[in-house]
Order: structure tokens, then C-alpha cells, then sequence
């Protein structure tokens, strides 16, 4: 039977190409049809762009709006520092479109179908059952029935998300950076992407949303009145824009085993906080090394430890910035550092890279 990968995000995809190069024919099952724009990983490292031209995929091609400084924002100071090497900002609609398509290129077969559940051996799907001896789990922040990852934190982390349509005056701001803003209890990404939009992305403690009365758009609100730089970002976000949200991400969680037969990947196998940037890369390396694994005959358990030793540096180098960073003390604190010494910016920068 062939090896089946669950999930066509990045980390599947990755896994799927690879196996596909290597003849393996694998089955790609993804639960839409039509590709979507996840909420998280509109940024890529240099290291990501490294990786995915190596498969043939060139993010400037795919309209991916370059980066070269990363700017931290903290109340009404600002740092800025050079990243090592250009970034892209690139949607995750343009990015999984591309990485499908080369998975199916390459040999593997997209198949449409919502697990249910999911254990060694066999996919329990809405429309049949999927068997296969090597199942690669990467399903990204969202758990299956059967391989549900644990959340113990007492304040969870959510993500919150909006684009910003195109604008002269907001492209003007933000060409060639991205912006980190930090507050109490989380912080945004913001970064043009492709058709010049901009994304940003929110990881924030749920009591937050708790002290809004559980609406997104009054806690957005109240950030930009308390903190003015985000305002004059949110100032370009027209009344009625969609705001996606995923609750109780476990950030710095990393699977160190797994059963026989099951190969996590992605989120899977490692959450690392996305103010790092480095989201994208862990999923695609994750992808690539699983694949490996199984194809030098390499079981999942054995895998697994491999791959949490590999990613163990990094997701606990950005879960010590992301506690710094999620107070305002600590922020103020990070932004005076980055301005007076910015190659601690980038020795944080390589630190977090897998």
C-alpha cells in the first residue's frame, strides 16, 4: 500500500514530493478542495526560501513581496535590524497552491476527504476508510480525533488574523519590513504579501479575549487605542473586514515519540511561536526528513526523537523571547536591546532557525 499524507500544507506537501521523487506514489489527502489562506506562516525565512527553491519553487515568482529588515515595536520605540539573507512575504493560499500542485506533479494523488480520526494504519475519512502502512500526520494546528495533542497551559495562546487591502500610503509603510508589535499578554506580525496586501497575524492570551467580551473586533480595537504605532496600522482595516481565529495553540510543544506507522509532522511535531519566523521552515524540514526516515527504512518512533532533538533548540529559544516579548516590561526591553546591539537581534534570528 502506499504511504499516506494527511494534510497538503507545507509539511505534508513537503513529505509528499519527496516521496513522490522517490517513487513511492504517495496519497495526498486534503480536506478542501480549493486551497485556502491558513491563518499562520505568511512569512518566510531566507531558510525557507532556500529550501523551497531547492523543490522548484521560487517565492519571488509567486509574487512574494521581499523583506530585508525586521523592525520591533514596542509603545512608541522602534529597532530595526537587517536579516541575514532576504525574506519573502508570500500568503499561505499562494504558497500551498504552488506546493500542491509540485506534490501532484511530481506523482503523488490528491485525494478530497475530512479525517474523522486517525490511527496506526488507517484514516477514518468522511467518505471511506484510507489503510496504508505509513501514515504522515500533517495536519497543522488542527488536531484529529485519536492524535490530539495536550493543552495544559492555564492562559492558552489564540491566533487572530486579518489582510489589509492594498494601499499606496500602507505599502509605504511597511516595503521591504516586517514589523513585530509587542504587548501585554501577545504581539502581531505584519508584513506585505503578494497582490499587496498585508497580513497580520495576532498570537495573544486568551484572557485577553475574555477581558473583550470575547470579540475579536472590540479586542483589536482596544489594542490599537493602547498602543498607537498598531493603531496607525489598523486604521487601514475597513469596518466589516473577516478576522479568522484558532483557539488554544500549544505553542512549544514538541512530540517526542509517536506509534509505529505515524510520522507527525508540521505543527505535529513541533509548535514553535511565530514571532520567530521559522514556523514555515520546521514544517517543510519536518516534511522532508520524515519522508526520509521512511524511505531508509527508519520507524516513526525513532523519527520523532530525532526530529524533537532537531527542533528542540529553536522552539525553546523563541518560547524564552515570546515570554519576554508578551510583557510590556520585557518588550521595552527587547527594543532596547535590538537598537543598542542589533546583532543580538540576529544572533536571536539564527538561534531560532532548525
Amino acid at each position: 500500500m502506499p504511504p499516506i499524507v494527511l494534510g497538503a500544507g507545507p509539511a505534508g506537501s513537503m513529505a509528499a514530493i519527496m516521496l513522490a521523487r522517490a517513487g513511492a506514489s504517495p496519497v495526498l489527502i486534503d480536506r478542501d478542495d480549493q486551497v485556502g489562506d491558513a491563518l499562520c506562516g505568511g512569512f518566510l525565512s531566507w531558510r525557507s526560501a532556500e529550501r523551497l527553491r531547492g523543490i522548484g519553487v521560487d517565492p519571488a515568482a509567486l509574487g512574494g513581496h521581499p523583506v530585508g529588515t525586521l523592525a520591533l515595536i514596542a509603545g512608541t520605540r522602534e529597532a530595526t535590524a537587517p536579516l541575514p539573507v532576504e525574506g519573502f512575504g508570500l500568503s499561505r493560499r499562494a504558497l500551498d497552491t504552488a506546493l500542491r500542485a509540485r506534490a501532484v506533479a511530481e506523482g503523488a494523488r490528491l485525494e478530497i476527504d475530512r479525517a474523522r480520526s486517525v490511527e496506526p494504519g488507517l484514516v477514518e475519512g468522511e467518505t471511506r476508510q484510507w489503510k496504508a502502512g505509513a501514515i504522515f500526520l500533517a495536519t497543522g494546528k488542527s488536531d484529529v480525533r485519536g492524535q490530539i495533542r495536550p493543552r495544559t497551559a492555564a492562559d492558552p495562546a489564540l491566533g487572530l488574523r486579518l489582510r489589509l487591502p492594498a494601499s499606496e500610503r500602507l505599502q509605504a509603510i511597511l516595503r521591504g519590513r516586517i514589523e513585530l508589535h509587542l504587548f501585554e499578554g501577545g504581539y502581531a506580525g505584519i508584513v506585505l504579501q503578494d497582490g499587496g496586501t498585508a497580513n497580520v497575524c495576532l498570537a495573544l492570551r486568551k484572557s485577553l479575549l475574555a477581558e473583550a467580551g470575547g470579540d475579536p473586533l472590540a479586542l483589536l480595537d482596544w489594542l490599537a487605542s493602547q498602543y498607537p504605532r498598531f493603531g496607525e496600522r489598523m486604521e487601514f482595516a475597513p469596518r466589516g473586514l473577516a478576522i479568522d481565529t484558532v483557539g488554544s495553540v500549544p505553542y512549544g510543544w514538541i512530540a517526542r515519540s509517536s506509534q509505529e506507522g505515524l510520522y507527525r509532522l508540521g505543527d505535529q511535531a513541533a509548535v514553535t511561536p511565530s514571532l520567530a519566523g521559522e514556523g514555515m521552515a520546521i514544517a517543510m524540514a519536518s516534511g522532508e526528513a520524515a519522508a526520509r526516515a521512511w524511505l531508509s527504512g527508519m520507524n516513526a518512533p525513532r523519527f520523532q526523537q530525532a526530529f524533537a532533538r532537531r527542533a528542540g533548540r529553536p522552539v525553546r529559544t523563541a518560547g524564552i523571547i515570546w515570554n519576554l516579548a508578551e510583557s510590556d516590561r520585557g518588550g521595552r526591553l527587547l527594543t532596547r536591546l535590538a537598537a543598542g546591539a542589533p546583532w543580538l537581534a540576529r544572533a536571536a534570528m539564527a538561534l531560532t532557525r532548525i
